[in-house]
């Protein structure tokens, strides 16, 4: 016997017994989007090396320590996408779509970052994002987190907190980077070995640290908010304001300042406390210069991602909303002629009801075998046809999930029968 060849650490497989909660939250996120005026656009997962440093930065962990970076046949530099904004504005220049133009857009796809695989954060993940292009008000951003509001409401989910931020321009964070540098340099021992290195490359990154022995001399820190521009300070007051008509409830965090360097204004994050350390849900903000930064016109934007791993275990564990529909019939037949006809029958049903789930027994099978199938199906009911049935046209109905007797019932009339007993199922 060969040996087996084992999967990639940190790459899982998603098994069918876990899909229809995935399915679940997949079909809310793309009706939500769809009913505020996004359009979804497809980009693929590998990139050059470049479009990435040049928007993400050289000096995040991303670039330096977690991209699936490769040469290929002709020696040019590609990676495996780590994230979708900067894929969407390149698809964005080379298409034309900023040009006069505004863009409400949305993307789901998997993405890939070499990490130490853990609960929540593994090596390839998928993502579903929204990026707004063209809009420079506050009240896009609003939009935004009600479309993220609108997706927990749907889910049933009211254990996630917004917590918001403001990082201003590139120009306002100067002064506020060599104030960091200062108040952090003169605390020089009691910071830790990364955060020596982000001192030197990436000050503002000294606020996302998670070690615990410098929380209290990172909340004593300079907040960035004490150096916002006028227009900046003035763009986030009014998103609170917006918010609060909203009735969306907010913590602002001045500690938050995330992890990608094209974030310019607004930041965000949705956390849970259900998901143990992996509490970011999700998370955005406004990238006004990327466009321009990545070689087109200047164009303001915004967008967030969220982690479809963390979601789907979150509305596992705590969400209420409507799920999506199960298997409605598990179609057993008795004997060569009805297991001939079983098939037809099944189309026929599906041609009449095209929202009907059906499962049609298949590879034979006693009665009592093929009824533990269709029981350990999930179905909410048994369709069974023999050769009395098919003789007469008829078949007969066995509620599989409630006392209740079978019934026998002609063909015409399957369907509605099925649709009763499902709907008090």
């Amino acid at each position: 016997m060969a040996n087996k060849i084992s999967g990639i650490r940190g790459m899982n497989d998603i098994l069918p017994e876990d899909t229809p909660a995935w399915q679940i939250v997949e079909r809310v996120l793309a009706e939500v989007v769809k009913a505020y005026g996004y359009r979804e656009l497809r980009v693929p997962v590998v990139e050059r090396t470049e479009l990435f440093k040049r928007s993400i930065g050289e000096v995040t962990d991303i670039v330096e320590k977690e991209m699936y970076t490769f040469d290929d046949r002709n020696a040019e530099s590609l990676t495996l996408r780590p994230e979708a904004t900067a894929g969407i504005v390149r698809a964005g220049i080379a298409h034309g779509l900023f040009h006069n133009q505004k863009q409400k857009l949305w993307s789901s796809g998997p993405m890939f970052r070499y990490e130490k695989p853990q609960k929540g954060r593994y090596r390839q993940f998928h993502q579903f994002g929204v990026e707004a292009f063209g809009y420079s008000g506050p009240d896009i951003d609003a939009e935004l987190l009600m479309i993220s509001a609108r997706i927990w409401k749907a889910l049933g989910l009211d254990v996630i907190e917004l917590q918001l931020n403001s990082l201003g321009t590139p120009e306002c964070r100067v002064s506020y980077r060599a104030e960091l540098v200062d108040y952090f340099s003169a605390h020089a021992d009691s910071l830790d070995d990364e955060s020596q290195l982000r001192l030197v490359r990436n000050p503002m990154r000294l606020l996302d640290s998670k070690n615990p022995d410098m929380a209290a001399l990172i909340a004593a820190a300079p907040r960035i908010t004490d150096h916002l521009d006028s227009e900046s300070a003035e763009h986030f007051s009014q998103l609170q304001a917006l918010l609060k008509t909203a009735n969306i409830p907010f913590r602002v965090n001045t500690r938050l300042v995330r992890g990608l360097d094209y974030y310019t204004r607004t930041v965000f994050e949705w956390v849970t406390d259900k998901l143990g350390s992996q509490g970011a849900v999700c998370s955005g903000g406004r990238y006004d210069g990327l466009v321009e930064h990545l070689g087109g016109r200047s164009t303001p934007a915004i967008g967030w991602a969220l982690g479809l791993e963390r979601l789907v275990e979150l509305y596992k564990v705590c969400g209420t909303g409507t799920g999506a529909p199960g298997l409605d019939a598990y179609l057993v037949a008795v004997g060569d002629a009805a297991a001939n006809q079983a098939l037809v029958l099944a189309e026929a049903l599906r041609d009449e009801a095209p929202d009907l789930n059906i499962e049609v027994n298949l590879g034979g099978g006693s009665f009592k075998s093929q009824f533990k199938r269709a029981d350990k199906s999930g179905a909410k009911v048994a369709l069974i046809l023999g050769d009395e049935e098919l003789a007469s046209k008829r078949v007969g109905i066995k509620p599989l999930r409630q006392e209740a007797d079978q019934q026998t019932v002609p063909w015409e009339q399957a369907v509605k029968t099925i649709n009763s007993i499902s709907g008090d199922a």
